[in-house]
């Protein structure tokens, strides 16, 4: 080729041309970014809401349902999750792959501003949004401890200064801590003392509110000079209120500390947080869809030192959880995995060449082509991460054997007797289009993953597309580089000297020789009875068929990141009290297993009866036992636990999906009845739970929390003029830690909560002893209906009841807010009270603690984790088969959901991706060689590969993953090297005037070597992979399997099976050629015309 003699006369423009592509790819492997996967993260926003004292079903009805039916409207929506809890609700959305998380972020807020007028008044806040997914794991864990301050005041700082910080990250999409709550003034009141006053509590409330204003005074200009006027119009400690008159009796008044008292406490009492079983502050850190973690983690420790110095004395920030850490350790585990296979595959070379400067080409070439590849990812925006190091790792071994193609066939001329000039170009020009159709039918290969959809698209996008990159580079090179260098610097193989060196050299070219003759004896013997070898390949079909068929298959491999997630769930009806000392004894237990470095959680806010655990592990050098094994020794401590259950997971690196779970699989149930949920969905459970292949299955139906159910007498409550309103407004007051007023500080707001002292909210005997007060005031918007419910007789002079609370809450709004009281603020008069057993009765019940949907259906999600040992896809067929033994009714429709659903996809997407694969890889080489009956040669060394694949990742106890499934499409391209080697040789020995058979037997012999040489190039390649053990190892595992396993087997047979076949598809070419002859000349036309 002229081009080739144009690299080999010019070698010093070549060499510069080299320089400049490693000059590139050195400047391009310090621009790429650094994460763990490619993109896969769904865009997702979590939508909250905040309703003090509101029961979950309350808060599904008023709050999430309104939310949910404008947020469901935005475009792009794949999946809308809900979970109302006590005090709040969380709307998760998760978007389309396409969407951008920005404009995502601006539709729901949109959709939130559009929802406020459907919105209970009483929302003390509006609703917030987070552009993360804080069902998943964090990027990162801090605690905030100290023994000298208290947990309030760290919550503070971590409120006022830690969240603003860290937000402002990069990446960042989240920033949730817990532990305690903002410091606020709480009033805790005694009802006995007030019904005695007959003061109500709205009469209170609107007390506390009118005696903070902190509202504008305005100025006064006098004399060329600005005054401005201010007061001390706003409380801002206990002190400030405790002398607050509410009420004059007999002249007297009635002041704050008659009837509560007054501390300096915090808005929530009912939040903790633990360290090791030790108070603290817990922050978790969640970053965007899509962000770099090692990036955002970076960003965030940046910071930290500067937040520390600005901490209170006595305080510390510790990082528990820090994911880049694993991350950074597996891809120096990855990138030494890639070193150790170029060192490999040169060693093997050099083995079969032993000639140093033969083994200087490849030794030169090899890096050249890897250290290119980063110029053009970096080119093409792609990072460095696992996926695109194996894909390196993985093409160390092809790119060797193009070099080595070049390389030997250069060497036989030289042997021949030619100059390595001449040499270099004749040898380099007769294997130019041998080098050009194993690198084609390989790059095709990929061409199905590239254009894949979906998170597997997503995932092996990059891996394929580096693949390709360094296949292309390896091609050039080894058609310009390779013959240059030989040209300059190749040289015959030396004698044999009698030194070490020389005699291990003869020894291996001793058995080189033999195993090269043993060959040629069994290739005659296969020759001479085709029949037995070509029955192989129907075998081999078969049996590749029955084992994947028969294969366990599993979505993707389950990578260690050095963490645990979960939750510690107790009895639905347990107090929080009871929650807090079962929380800090369960940390205890889990971090004194030796493989735990910490664990941190907290306890209320989310739930009512479970807290939420973060586990950080010790690094995997410490450990001697997987997460399984972890897993179960902690769950067989936490065992003698009563009172509680612990549900770990590991949360693996890939997670799809953004609804909560206990386990790391989910099976979704939706229907119109809940009540019918609420029914099926223990008996799913228990069904489930007897599957041998699962294990901690639960759902996130808890129907079985305890309340007090007051049903109102109607009749009754009207004849002493009390709405359910003012019945309701009382029991807010007295039991929810209502927000009575708002103290602006210079950093923050804080509030004055009120509620009946803890000695009365611990007892339900208190409700017996309530009073409601006529004055209680009226819901927003109702307050005409209220003042023709009790409007006075018009004879009276005085003002009725209720027209006095309209006039008390249009003045009340201007420091209450919306949902201002409408009791008087300094009562006057003695409220009329009645007894809240005479407006009805109580009665003791049960009440959900979560009230979930999914759209905006009712639904329940049913969490399970697979047994050791046990695969994704015969537990998903176990699953079916027991929701179908079960009768479930038709108006409940299942579903997996999250990994589990991809698993579903991606498994009926393999066979397709394979099929694809192999049509393109036909395609291409009908092309390349102008037949129909060449390719099909090239493709019968695939069924032993993929037998060898599956037999290899059954031995080694693996399931067909993703990965596994990705190194059998690898394969395709691998082991048909071996035949196109083959063929092209046989088809110039053809003509030439060599038989069919002669020329397919000289082939086989003379390219033995070279074939022996790179596949043991490509396997030495694969080796790193199958038996690293650091971070990460399980994705790259398979991987290696399935391509050592398949090279092993396709080696063996390939080699006997590929001349046989190729003699039987020569008959019948031959054969189809007479038939077109005969068929031309009975139609008149030309012989050539009738050729395909």
């Amino acid at each position: 080729m002229k081009l080739i003699r144009l690299f080999v006369m010019r070698p010093v423009g070549t060499i510069l041309l080299a320089v400049a592509l490693l000059i590139g790819g050195i400047l391009g492997y310090f621009s790429l970014p650094v994460a763990d996967l490619p993109n896969v993260d769904f865009p997702v926003i979590m939508v909250m809401a905040n309703q003090p004292g509101g029961s979950p079903s309350e808060i599904a009805s008023t709050v999430a349902a309104p939310l949910e039916r404008h947020l469901g409207a935005i475009s792009g929506v794949t999946e809308m999750t809900s979970e109302s809890t006590v005090n709040q609700t969380r709307i998760t959305l998760q978007f389309d792959l396409s969407r951008d998380i920005n404009g995502a972020a601006r539709d729901v807020e949109a959709a939130l501003q559009g929802a406020r007028q459907d919105l209970p008044s009483t929302l003390r806040t509006n609703p917030t949004y987070d552009k993360a997914n804080s069902n998943g794991p964090p990027v990162v864990a801090l605690t905030l401890t100290s023994s000298t301050r208290t947990p309030q005041e760290l919550y503070e700082f971590a409120s006022n200064v830690l969240i603003q910080q860290l937000s402002q990250v990069e990446g960042v999409g989240e920033v949730e801590i817990r532990g305690s709550s903002l410091p606020a003034v709480r009033v805790e009141l005694n009802p006995l003392r007030l019904f005695r006053y007959g003061i109500g509590f709205e009469d209170v409330r609107a007390a506390l509110a009118s005696a903070n204003a902190h509202t504008p005074k305005g100025f006064i200009d006098s004399h060329g000079t600005r005054l401005m006027l201010s007061t001390n119009d706003q409380a801002s400690k206990a002190v400030d209120y405790r002398g607050l008159v509410v009420a004059y009796r007999d002249s007297q008044p009635v002041r704050l500390t008659d009837v509560a008292e007054v501390n300096d406490s915090v808005e929530d009492l009912r939040q903790t947080g633990f360290l090791n079983g030790q108070r603290a502050i817990i922050c978790t850190v969640f970053t965007q869809g899509g962000a770099n973690v090692i990036k955002t983690v970076d960003g965030i420790r940046k910071r930290l030192p500067i937040l520390q110095s600005a901490m209170p004395g006595n305080t510390h920030i510790n990082v528990l959880i820090d994911r880049s850490k694993t991350i950074r350790a597996s891809l120096n585990d990855t990138k030494q995995t890639l070193i150790i296979a170029v060192v490999l595959v040169v060693v093997v070379v050099l083995l079969f060449l032993r000639s140093l400067s033969a083994i200087l080409i490849p030794a030169i070439v090899v890096p050249i082509s890897i250290i290119g590849t980063f110029g053009v990812m970096s080119l093409l925006g792609y990072q460095l991460d696992n996926m695109s190091l194996m894909a390196l790792t993985i093409s160390t071994g092809f790119v060797v054997d193009d070099a080595i193609v070049v390389l030997e066939n250069i060497t036989r001329y030289m042997e021949m007797g030619h100059e390595r000039m001449e040499a270099a170009i004749l040898g380099a020009s007769e294997v130019a289009f041998t080098v050009l159709s194993i690198t084609v039918s390989l790059i095709v290969v990929f061409a199905p993953i590239m254009f894949m959809g979906g998170i597997a698209g997503r995932l092996f996008h990059e891996f394929a597309m580096v693949m390709v990159i360094t296949l292309t580079i390896s091609m050039v090179l080894s058609l310009s580089l390779t013959p240059m260098l030989s040209a300059l610097i190749l040289t015959s193989a030396p004698a044999a000297s009698q030194g070490f060196w020389g005699r291990i050299g003869s020894l291996l070219e001793r058995m080189i020789d033999r195993v090269a003759k043993g060959y040629e004896q069994s290739l005659g013997w296969s020759l001479r009875h085709p029949f037995l070898i070509v029955m192989s390949l129907p075998a081999t079909l078969i049996l590749a068929g029955v084992l994947f068929v028969k294969m366990p298959k599993g979505f993707f491999p389950s990578e260690d990141t050095g963490q645990l997630m979960g939750r510690l769930v107790a009895d639905q009806s347990v107090s929080f009290q009871s929650l807090k000392d079962i929380t800090a004894h369960a940390m205890k237990v889990v971090a004194a297993d030796r493989d735990v470095a910490g664990v941190m959680g907290g306890a209320g806010g989310r739930s009512a009866n479970s807290a939420n655990l973060f586990v950080a592990l010790k690094s995997k050098e410490e450990r001697k036992d997987d997460l399984a094994a972890t897993v179960q020794r902690i769950n067989r401590a936490f065992s003698n636990v009563p009172g509680a259950q612990l549900r770990l997971m590991a949360p693996g690196a890939v997670r799809i999906g953004a609804r909560s779970g206990d386990a790391a699989y989910q099976y979704s149930l939706e229907g119109p009845s809940a009540e019918d949920l609420y029914e099926w969905t223990p008996k799913i459970v228990s069904a489930l739970s007897k599957i041998p292949l699962l294990m901690d299955v639960s759902s996130n139906v808890e129907e079985g929390g305890q309340a007090i159910a007051i049903a109102i007498n109607r009749d009754m409550s009207s004849r002493y003029s009390i709405t359910p309103q003012l019945i309701a407004n009382t029991l807010y007051d007295a039991f929810g830690q209502r927000s009575a007023s708002v103290i602006y500080g210079n950093l923050n707001q804080y509030h004055v909560v009120m509620e009946v002292a803890p000695r009365y909210w611990e007892s339900p005997e208190t409700l017996k002893q309530m009073w409601v007060s006529a004055s209680g005031g009226t819901a927003a918007g109702g307050t005409s209906s209220n003042n023709l419910r009790v409007r006075a007789d018009t004879t009276t002079s005085t003002l009725s009841q209720s027209e006095q609370s309209y006039i008390n809450s249009v003045a009340n709004a201007l420091a209450g807010g919306k949902s201002a009281s409408s009791g008087a603020a300094v009562a006057t008069s003695v409220s009329n009270m009645v007894p809240l057993s005479v407006l009805g009765y109580q009665r003791a019940t049960n009440t959900a603690l979560t009230v979930n949907h999914d759209g905006l259906s009712v639904a329940t999600t049913v969490s399970f984790n697979l047994a050791p040992g046990a695969s994704l896809g015969p537990a998903v067929q176990a699953v079916e088969a027991a929701m179908v033994k079960l009768h479930v009714p038709p108006t409940i429709h299942g579903g997996f959901a999250g990994n589990a659903a991809a698993f579903q996809k991606s498994v009926s997407d393999e066979p397709l991706l394979i099929l694809a694969a192999l049509a393109a890889v036909y395609i291409v080489l009908g092309m390349l060689y102008e037949s129909l009956i060449h390719p099909l040669t090239i493709l019968s060394t695939l069924p032993s590969a993929g037998v060898g694949a599956l037999l290899a990742l059954q031995l080694f106890g693996q399931e067909f993953s993703l990965m596994a499934m990705i190194g059998v499409i690898l394969l395709i391209g691998i082991v048909k090297k071996n035949a196109i080697m083959l063929i092209d040789f046989a088809l110039v020995a053809q003509r030439e005037g060599a038989t069919a058979f002669e020329a397919i037997q000289q082939a086989s012999v003379l390219r033995f070597r070279p074939i022996l040489m790179t596949s043991l190039a490509a396997a030495f390649g694969a080796v790193p992979l199958v038996f690293g053990n650091g971070y990460g190892c399980e994705l790259r595992r398979p991987l290696g399997i399935a391509i050592l396993g398949g090279l092993m087997v396709s080696q063996l047979l390939t080699l006997y099976s590929t001349p046989v076949v190729f003699l039987y598809l020569d008959r019948f070419g031959k054969m189809l050629g007479r038939a077109r002859h005969h068929f031309a000349i009975l139609l008149h036309i030309s012989p050539r015309e009738t050729e395909i």
